[in-house]
C-alpha cells in the first residue's frame, strides 16, 4: 500500500534574542510605534517591558549597542513570517531549458530552435544547448564544437545574451549555457519599439 506524503511547509527560523534571553549590557529601545525612548541598560529596558507587559526583542544585534524594540513576539514574529514569504513568492525560480543540436540539422529547424531559446530567455529561463555526437560523427568532434559555436553567435545576432558557461565536452557530448542578458525584454503590444494600429483620427 503506497502512503501518500504531503509536502511539510518550509520552516521559518526568526531566531530572535528576547526578554532575558539578550545578552547585551546596553540598549537602543524602540517602542511599538518605533518611537526611540533612549539607550539604557539592559535591566531597565526588562524593567520597562515587564511594566508594559511586552516583549523585549533584540531586532538589531550586530551593532555595539545593539536594537531593542518593545512589542508582542507573538505579533512580531507572525508579521516577520508574512514579510519573507511574501519575499520568497516574489523571487522567480530561474530553470535551464534544454535546446538539443545535431551536426545535421537544417537551416529551418536551427531558426526554429533559435526561436525558442529566445522565448525562454525572454522569460528570464537559461537555456543548455546541447548536441550529442554519435557513431561516426564521433570521429570529428570538432563540427559539434562548431554547431554549437553557431547557434550562439547567431541567437546573440537577434537577442542579448550572456555566455553563462561556455562550449564544454563530456565524452560525445557538447553543451553550452546561456542567460539571458540584462537588457532583454518581452516585447510589447503598441510599446515604444512598435507602431500604434490605432489610425483613427480626431
Amino acid at each position: 500500500m503506497r502512503i501518500s506524503r504531503k509536502k511539510r511547509p518550509e520552516k521559518i527560523d526568526l531566531n530572535y534574542r528576547i526578554n532575558e534571553e539578550i545578552q547585551a549590557p546596553r540598549l537602543r529601545v524602540v517602542d511599538e510605534d518605533g518611537t526611540f525612548l533612549g539607550i539604557m541598560q539592559r535591566e531597565e529596558a526588562l524593567a520597562i517591558s515587564r511594566e508594559r507587559e511586552k516583549d523585549l526583542i533584540e531586532i538589531v544585534p550586530k551593532v555595539d549597542v545593539p536594537v531593542a524594540k518593545l512589542t508582542e513576539y507573538g505579533k512580531f514574529k507572525y508579521q516577520k513570517e508574512k514579510e519573507l514569504k511574501k519575499q520568497k513568492s516574489q523571487q522567480k525560480k530561474i530553470s535551464v531549458k534544454g535546446i538539443r543540436l545535431s551536426l545535421r540539422i537544417g537551416k529551418h529547424d536551427i531558426e526554429m530552435r533559435i526561436r525558442q531559446a529566445i522565448e525562454f530567455l525572454r522569460g528570464g529561463d537559461k537555456v543548455r544547448a546541447e548536441l550529442i555526437l554519435r557513431g561516426r560523427e564521433k570521429a570529428h568532434p570538432e563540427i559539434g564544437h562548431e554547431v554549437i559555436k553557431d547557434f550562439i553567435d547567431n541567437l546573440g545576432a537577434q537577442s542579448p545574451i550572456k555566455v553563462e558557461q561556455p562550449t564544454t565536452r563530456q565524452g560525445a557530448k557538447f553543451f553550452a549555457i546561456i542567460a539571458p542578458s540584462q537588457s532583454i525584454k518581452a516585447p510589447r503590444p503598441n510599446g515604444p519599439d512598435q507602431p500604434s494600429t490605432d489610425r483613427s483620427r480626431g
